[in-house]
């Protein structure tokens, strides 16, 4: 393969027009000949630059509404010829084709066009052949043609060219090439991403394209001996974690991300809630509060388990405060998320230079649709997003005692955050509050066991009389298979249980629930987190 490759002529058609005139001036200073379309032709001789349209050097002019234009053996043969084989060199001589040497193509805006509602036929319209078409072929001949599809690498290309005297060298097109395929396969994917998911309502279509961006590479992975990085949605996507702004602190591992998210989707639930505080470690929530303030918030998540609060990740549904971001800074934190911060609330955090503060925008829906995915070996699992939620009409009492209004709030707090709890779940709640978090365990008795345990251990250090699951609800992801489970909570005082229901011992729970004096509520809805 040839090094050095002399830009003699390039072919030029962008529907992004930045870094244009800049790129058409410096090309223009190495003598090249310009050779555009349309729109790009337009932009370029009102820069004042000789441009030579593709119809005169096809001699076919534009036709179909511009659907072809480029695509003629004059400009393919321009770009695909191999410039050492003589049969191609002949083929060129004999047919009038010139040599292309650089093609600098970004395609039709389909994705702007669809995010912004436009009718199918426009959108069908946005579909780029053309453009696609040319990229690949110069794409394939990078051994003699540049290819660039970015704007962002229009600065390397100038700079190339002027430290070689108008030529490129072959390492960058390799790797302007390497860009150009990952352009079209985005651009593609997106293409049928909307025609299976938008235009014909598939919900697991037969081929799933998958299209992201590396955003840039973490520190490291879950442990330092493995590598990480994080992607972003080639196309639109909800805001989220990923999309947020980190206004200080340290790099973001990837720990700090998945927690953050866990965490943000938690938070999000109570959207349109009063002041809540989500605390999150290991991507479980370990205290959940909602208040009348923020900082009353912080604290009453803080109280249910502060000792697994310490490095964890906090995030808020109301903009962070001056007042509880001093409270916040009281302990060691990794992460805050939330929609805003004041400017007291900065200034409180730019003293703890390691603390990363992620700023959200509005919270994201929590009843979102998309997809879910996971890696397993040799495949990928895909699921609907769990959005599923339950109203105080949705529940049906099964004990012989009806709870009351309070016990039936608190059963809703539990059953919402348990949602965010890895299974086997159990979630105590009281007040608006968490009292006891039991996450992760093979069996539910245990969960109950660990939630009150740490009930127990948050009394002791805040020096309450007992602890706040005496008079709670608590909340299990799924049935109890036995009746253990529940007389565990029972024996930690709860009053009033919340579960899906569905055991084949259904009745056998119930009857201890009697037995126990509990009021127990059914949701017809599980919701496992594994």
């Amino acid at each position: 393969m040839t090094d050095l490759v002399p830009v003699r002529r390039a072919l030029l058609s962008v529907s992004d027009k930045a870094g244009l005139a800049e790129l058409a001036a410096a090309l223009v200073r190495h003598g090249v000949e310009l050779v555009s379309t349309g729109g790009t032709a337009k932009a370029l001789r009102e820069a004042g630059h000789d441009v030579l349209d593709v119809a005169d050097l096809t001699g076919f002019p534009e036709m179909m509404d511009g659907r072809v234009k480029t695509l003629h053996p004059t400009v393919h043969g321009g770009i695909l010829a191999v410039r050492d084989d003589e049969r191609h060199v002949a083929a060129m001589d004999a047919h009038g084709i010139g040599g292309i040497d650089l093609v600098v193509v970004n395609l039709y805006p389909f994705a702007a066009t669809v995010a912004k509602g436009a009718p199918r036929d426009d959108i069908i319209e946005n579909i780029d052949i053309g453009g696609p078409a040319m990229v690949r072929s110069a794409a394939k001949n990078h051994a003699f043609v540049g290819i660039v599809t970015e704007p962002q690498d229009y600065a390397a290309l100038i700079e190339e060219m002027d430290a070689n005297g108008g030529a490129t060298t072959l390492a960058l097109r390799k790797r302007l090439a390497a860009t150009a395929f990952a352009h079209t396969a985005t651009y593609d994917g997106m293409i049928a991403s909307w025609f299976a998911f938008a235009d014909q309502g598939k919900l697991f279509p037969d081929t799933l394209p998958l299209t992201a961006k590396l955003a840039g590479e973490l520190r490291y992975g879950e442990n330092p001996h493995q590598k990480a990085a994080l992607y972003l949605p080639a196309g639109p996507a909800a805001r989220g974690i990923a999309q947020a702004n980190q206004v200080q602190g340290k790099e973001l591992s990837y720990n700090n991300i998945n927690d953050a998210d866990a965490a943000l989707d938690l938070v999000a639930e109570f959207r349109e809630a009063d002041p809540t505080c989500v605390i999150v470690k290991h991507a479980n929530p370990c205290g959940v509060a909602t208040a009348v303030t923020l900082t009353e918030a912080w604290n009453e998540a803080l109280a249910c388990d502060s000792v697994s609060a310490f490095g964890g990740i906090v995030a808020l549904n109301r903009p962070l405060d001056g007042a509880t971001a001093e409270a916040i800074a009281g302990i060691f934190t990794e992460v805050v998320v939330a929609p805003d911060a004041d400017a007291d609330a900065r200034a409180i955090f730019a003293k703890k230079k390691n603390l990363r503060l992620l700023l959200t925008g509005e919270l994201p829906d929590p009843v979102r649709g998309g997809f879910v995915m996971k890696t397993i070996t040799g495949g990928w699992l895909a699921q609907t997003r769990d959005n599923g939620r339950i109203t105080r009409d949705d529940l049906k009492v099964v004990t012989t005692r009806t709870p009351s209004d309070a016990e039936i709030a608190d059963a809703l707090f539990a059953w919402t955050v348990a949602k965010h709890v890895k299974s086997n779940a159990i979630v105590y709640a009281k007040g608006g509050a968490t009292a006891g978090i039991g996450a992760g365990q093979m069996n539910r008795r245990d969960s109950s066991r660990i939630a009150a345990v740490r009930a127990r251990e948050a009394a002791e250090a805040a020096g309450w009389a007992s602890p706040r699951t005496v008079g709670s609800a608590v909340a299990s992801d799924a049935f109890f298979p036995f009746a253990d489970g529940l007389l565990a909570a029972a024996e930690a005082g709860a009053t009033c249980v919340i579960q899906p229901g569905g055991s084949i011992r259904d009745d056998e729970v119930i009857a201890a629930a009697n037995e126990a004096g509990l009021a127990m509520l059914f949701t017809g809805m599980r919701h496992f987190r594994h």
